[in-house]
């Protein structure tokens, strides 16, 4: 392991969120003040308690899990495409490093920043309603799982993308539709019986089930449920990027 090569790529990557730390951390605590403002407020009024849990806590998690994804996607997807896109890419293939520590040092910095973003919205969260952690540990396990795994997926998206339209395809039109159908501002307990069947296919829903029972106690599926489905799409992931790897594809052409 070219423990070298790894703490280059990470540092570098981090270096560029650390220059713009300024807006990193205002755009997560206004978003997520908005959606209080607006979910929290305005729905939390109509809605006392959902399983139990003030309404206002109760998204909390959802929002967290929202950011998370995108964040780790999206810092994951940019990172190995510019390289790409200004062709310094095959500098690094060329060097003495293998696939393992290059997919270590981007997407470890990615999953860095997410959790970082994540940490932020927590801590904003706390401002508006009061948190009670019951499982802590379970919660950042998730939440470290789930950073690790969609930055995973964004170097994939990172690879797979031709251009800038394409590097933001799938997580406008995939990931944030499905994290709102997910259950991330409900339980799907509330829905009729058959959309909770239909919901239980859209696979956001454990994560954000695992995540909110690790804040609450409270969950739509089993936590055990909510482990396996990150665990297997990590391991899907790591399956990719190593075919990728192994094949080229749409690195050395």
């Amino acid at each position: 392991m070219n423990v070298n090569a790894v703490r280059a790529i990470y540092l570098y990557e981090m270096s560029r969120f650390f220059r713009t730390i300024l807006q990193s951390f205002i755009s997560p605590v206004i978003s997520t003040s908005l959606y209080f403002v607006v979910f929290g407020a305005a729905i939390g009024s109509r809605i006392d308690q959902v399983e139990g849990v003030s309404y206002g806590a109760f998204i909390v998690p959802g929002l967290i899990m929202l950011s998370v994804m995108t964040q780790a996607i999206s810092n994951a997807s940019f990172g190995i495409y510019f390289p790409k896109f200004i062709g310094t890419i095959y500098e690094l293939l060329s060097a003495p490093v293998n696939f393992l520590e290059i997919v270590l040092g981007y997407v470890g910095a990615a999953a860095t920043k997410a959790l970082f973003i994540g940490m932020v919205i927590l801590g904003t969260a706390s401002l508006f309603v009061d948190l009670e952690i019951q499982h802590p540990i379970a919660m950042m396990a998730f939440m470290v799982l789930t950073c690790v795994s969609f930055a995973l997926f964004g170097f994939i998206i990172g690879i797979w993308a031709q251009n800038f339209e394409q590097l933001q395809l799938i997580p406008l039109l995939v990931i944030t539709p499905l994290v709102f159908l997910g259950g991330s501002f409900y339980s799907i307990k509330m829905l009729p019986p058959i959309w909770q069947t239909i919901t239980l296919f859209n696979p956001v829903v454990y994560l954000i089930s695992g995540f909110r029972w690790a804040f609450f106690g409270v969950q739509d599926v089993d936590v055990g449920l909510s482990l396996l489905a990150i665990l297997g799409f990590t391991s899907i992931c790591l399956g990719l990027i190593w075919w990728i790897f192994k094949t080229g594809y749409r690195i050395r052409s």
